[in-house]
């Protein structure tokens, strides 16, 4: 049985002892978060680790159950690492997935709402505010396909041949292989998603090829496939029919609290990416957080 995950860290754990031809791995901490960075660098490691060709940021957090995010390190520290990846100049284009009506879905446009919005904004306002220089970023929310009718691959497109960004940054809730993962692992990526793969409603991917500048990824796992759950806590041999499991997911009791957490900690992250020379207080002060 294969299992669901949208992690390439537990892919790469699914091969156990090796790390093989075409994929890379490193492990580094940082201020006490526990990093992977693992990357892609041919076909043939896209084919064993089932992952597209690029880069896979994972750090490791305490649980958003019991903790809170809002640490100026830990911000910090995964903001450096989205950094990496985006273009040095130009307008970042923001943008949230999932359905907030659906709260395991709703980190995408939750974070979103706490990303600070500057691409209106004159340079002789930003001056006047004492603030410095302001990277120019977007701030899109699309909705999902069953109450807007359009592919989100669609609207990111159109909206991106308007403003022209130099890069696009989705935000979108994430499946992971273990429990223990949820609501305390955050993915960065470079190669885009492909939105609902998480949860068996994949629609049209959202990448560099769909877009047409480069897509960066970032999530956090908020649910468990059932059969890759049961799978996974007794073994292959305990398999669930395909009919009892089909589209049934596990999520934890305190979602609610996890989906605040976790929105805030990846807006904050943004904020912190895009705008390095400004504290996480001052952030938070501009976003009415």
């Amino acid at each position: 049985m294969d299992f669901r995950t949208d992690l390439a860290l537990e892919r790469h754990e699914l091969i156990k002892d090796y790390t093989p031809k075409g994929v890379e791995s490193k492990q580094y901490k940082k201020d006490d978060i526990q990093f992977t960075k693992i990357t892609v660098t041919d076909d043939e490691g896209a084919k064993k680790l089932k992952k597209p060709i690029g880069t896979y940021i994972t750090a490791e957090l305490p649980s958003l159950i019991l903790n809170s995010p809002v640490e100026e390190n830990t911000i910090a520290a995964i903001a450096d690492e989205l950094r990496q990846l985006i273009p040095p100049d130009g307008t970042i284009m923001i943008v949230g997935l999932g359905n907030s009506d659906i709260t395991p879905d709703a980190i995408g446009p939750e974070s979103a709402s706490l990303v600070l919005a500057t691409r209106h904004i004159s340079e002789e306002i930003i001056k006047s505010t004492g603030l410095g220089s302001l990277r120019s970023t977007a701030v899109f929310t699309p909705g999902v396909l069953g109450k807007t009718g359009v592919e989100t691959a669609e609207s990111i497109k159109g909206i991106a041949e308007v403003i022209n960004p130099s890069a696009v940054i989705v935000i979108d809730a994430l499946a992971a292989r273990r429990v223990s993962r949820l609501g305390c692992t955050v993915q960065i990526s470079d190669t885009g998603i492909s939105p609902g793969s998480g949860v068996g409603n994949r629609r049209n991917a959202i990448n560099k090829d769909s877009v047409g500048v480069p897509v960066i990824s970032i999530g956090i796992p908020t649910v468990v496939d059932v059969q890759t759950l049961v799978n996974d806590l007794v073994g292959n041999n305990a398999e669930i029919s395909a009919k009892d499991s089909k589209e049934m997911i596990v999520t934890p009791r305190e979602i609610d609290l996890v989906i605040g957490r976790a929105s805030r900690l990846i807006g904050l992250t943004i904020n912190k990416a895009l705008q390095p020379h400004l504290s996480v207080d001052e952030i938070m002060m501009l976003v009415g957080s």
